[in-house]
This record gives C-alpha cells, sequence and structure tokens, in this order.
C-alpha cells in the first residue's frame, strides 16, 4: 500500500487492519523469556572458611541454620572449576527457612584470611541478609554469643527515606571476618513472605535470607552484567545516607546507591544488592591475584537451564573467567553436571550451574 494512500482509508477500517499485527507482537512479546539467558534462580551463597567444623557451629548454634550435606571432593574437575590446582574441598550446605548457603573449607591448598582491617566499602565486602522476627532480641541473643561487630548496634533508617525507612538492620561477622547482616522490615516494606513467616511463628527469631549485598564501583556497569547479559530484574532502588547509615556500615560520611536484583522468575532465591559507594569513594579494589581458597571469596550459584548459551553469552561480552571453561561433571555430586565460575566487573564471583 502506498504511504500516500493513508489519508484515504477511514481510521476505523485502518485499525482493522492494524489490530491483528499489533496483537500478534503482543501475544510473541509476552510469551518471550526474561531473558535469553534463562537464569532462573539464585540457589545459594557460599563462601570459603578456615574451618568448617567451626562455621557450622557458629551457623547452627547461633542464627538457627540446618545441616543438610556435608560433602568431599577433588580432583580435575573441580582445579579447572575454581581455579586452584591440587584442591581437596569440603563443602556444607546448610539451610534457614528456604534459603541456603555453602560453607567450603580448602583442606589443600590452603588460602588467605579475610583482613583484619576490612572496611564495608571495600570492593571484596559482600554479605547475606538474615531476617529477623525481633531485632532487639536478636542482637540480645548475637551479644550472649559474643559475635564481632561491624555495626555500632542496630539501626532504624529513618522515615524520610521513602524506599528504606523504618528497616532495622545490624552488621556483625562470622568466626573468619565474613560479614552478616540482620534485617528487620516494617510493615509495608519487604516481601510479604517475611511478615507471614513472623505471624505464623512468633516464637522463631531468624527466618531465612532476603538477599547477599555486594559492594560495585559503577551500578550501571554492574546492570550490564546481571541484567542485561544473565537476565535477572531490578527490584528496588534507594539512596541512602546519614548518621544511622554511617553507623550501620561502620563508615563515616556514607552515601550509598543501593539496588535490589531479582531472579526473573517467581519464588527464585534471595536476590543480589548492589552497594554503590557515592561516598566516600575510598573503598580498596579487590586484589588481582584472589582465588577461591582465600577466606574473602565469595561465590553465588546461579541456576540455569542452558549454561552453554550463558558461557557464550559471557565470552561474547568479555567477562572474565575464574574456570577454564565451562566444566563437565561425570559424577555430580555437589548437585549439578556442568558449571562455570565467572567474575562481575568488581571481581565479585558468580557461579552458573546446570542440574
Amino acid at each position: 500500500m502506498k504511504p500516500k494512500l493513508l489519508n484515504q482509508i477511514p481510521l476505523t477500517v485502518l485499525l482493522a487492519l492494524l489490530f491483528p499485527l499489533w496483537l500478534s507482537t503482543a501475544k510473541t512479546t509476552a510469551q518471550q523469556p526474561p531473558s535469553q539467558a534463562q537464569i532462573k534462580a539464585v540457589d545459594s551463597i557460599g563462601f570459603t572458611v578456615r574451618d568448617v567444623e567451626l562455621s557450622v557451629e557458629f551457623f547452627s548454634k547461633v542464627l538457627s541454620f540446618e545441616k543438610v550435606s556435608d560433602t568431599e571432593v577433588t580432583g580435575e574437575d573441580y582445579e579447572h572449576l575454581q581455579g586452584v590446582f591440587g584442591l581437596r574441598m569440603r563443602v556444607v550446605r546448610m539451610r534457614l527457612g528456604s534459603e541456603f548457603i555453602e560453607l567450603t573449607e580448602y583442606l589443600a591448598p590452603r588460602g588467605r584470611p579475610v583482613p583484619v582491617d576490612s572496611r564495608s566499602n571495600d570492593q571484596w565486602f559482600q554479605h547475606i541478609a538474615i531476617i529477623t522476627s525481633d531485632m532487639e532480641r536478636a542482637y540480645q541473643w548475637l551479644r550472649k554469643n559474643k559475635v564481632e561487630h561491624a555495626s555500632t548496634g542496630p539501626q532504624t533508617l529513618p522515615d524520610w527515606n521513602k524506599n528504606a525507612g523504618g528497616i532495622k538492620a545490624f552488621y556483625f561477622k562470622d568466626p573468619d571476618g565474613h560479614a552478616l547482616e540482620l534485617l528487620q522490615f516494617p510493615e509495608g516494606k519487604g516481601d510479604e513472605k517475611w511478615h507471614r513467616l513472623a505471624r505464623e511463628d512468633a516464637g522463631k527469631l531468624f527466618l531465612g535470607i532476603d538477599h547477599t549485598a555486594i559492594v560495585v564501583r559503577d551500578t550501571d556497569a554492574s546492570l550490564k552484567f546481571y541484567r542485561d547479559t544473565l537476565g535477572m530484574r531490578v527490584a528496588g532502588e534507594s539512596e541512602n545516607y546519614g548518621p544511622e547509615q554511617e553507623r550501620l556500615n561502620n563508615v563515616f560520611g556514607a552515601r550509598l546507591r543501593i539496588t535490589g536484583l531479582r531472579a526473573p522468575y517467581l519464588n527464585a532465591g534471595p536476590g543480589i544488592e548492589f552497594l554503590e559507594y557515592l561516598a566516600p569513594r575510598d573503598g580498596r579494589l579487590t586484589p588481582a591475584d584472589q582465588k577461591a581458597n582465600d577466606l574473602t571469596h565469595w561465590q553465588t550459584k546461579l541456576l540455569t537451564d542452558d549454561a552453554e548459551f550463558v558461557t557464550a553469552r559471557l565470552r561474547e561480552n568479555k567477562f572474565s573467567f575464574i574456570s577454564s571453561g565451562l566444566v563437565q561433571f561425570t559424577e555430580p555430586v555437589l548437585g549439578f553436571k556442568r558449571s562455570l565460575l565467572v567474575r562481575d566487573p568488581d571481581a565479585h564471583a558468580m557461579q552458573l550451574i546446570e542440574r
């Protein structure tokens, strides 16, 4: 049809001609998956520990985690996956509510400890946010168990902050110096799941893991990795500052751009939260020679149905691999048959797994 004839067609006729095409396009768009990468869920959050028995005791007795599995692995496949030669790993999987962590002890070779002067704005910073039903009671329980403070004490974020006002939070550390967070949402904030669980079992102090938080230098650069390449969705944003935030992070003058992401499907595990320090900008970079057996190493497991396709997307976008490539396991004793470890733009490790 020639463009000059369009003006001669009645509007009702033109709409009748175009509507089927629009409807077909809308249906196709609605049926498309959230991302070509098909990241289905955040399976678990893991980190390297010095003594797995000590860590299991801490997480079970102090924070109510339940031990699910205890597996020892060695061999060439795991060396290629983790980028550590001659390794022997003991991996313990633990659950709190419906979320999981994995504690990995390198029986060989041993790595380096967490630097004693680590701060919350250093690039290697990562934590898990554990939901509590009662911040005051939980804090007293942690004090009784002599946990190491990272915050000066529990902080309630101010009401002027529309997205974060009323949230109670506290940073502390595990026996190896890994950062952990206690979090309590007021009514109307956070996932409704946490409010429901608190109502169903008022006596339960620790309910589950809401997210893992990572320090990033540039939110937009990180979104290119997590959203544009892996297909995660942005779930919330805020800008936090003021004395409460400074004492929570224990960083003077802290001003943060915070972005929360989730896997693109419902009930798909904990979120991943960006902490971009707009000020101060003096956080240290992750050491270039960091290895998976160092205690600063965390690895967040992301579940996919097509690890080969995700690997190709990551290579195409020139992200840095820890693994030698996509590793195939003849005996998937850790629950996956193919896996890959890759670094995000700030050197945080993400483990892609295909079951």
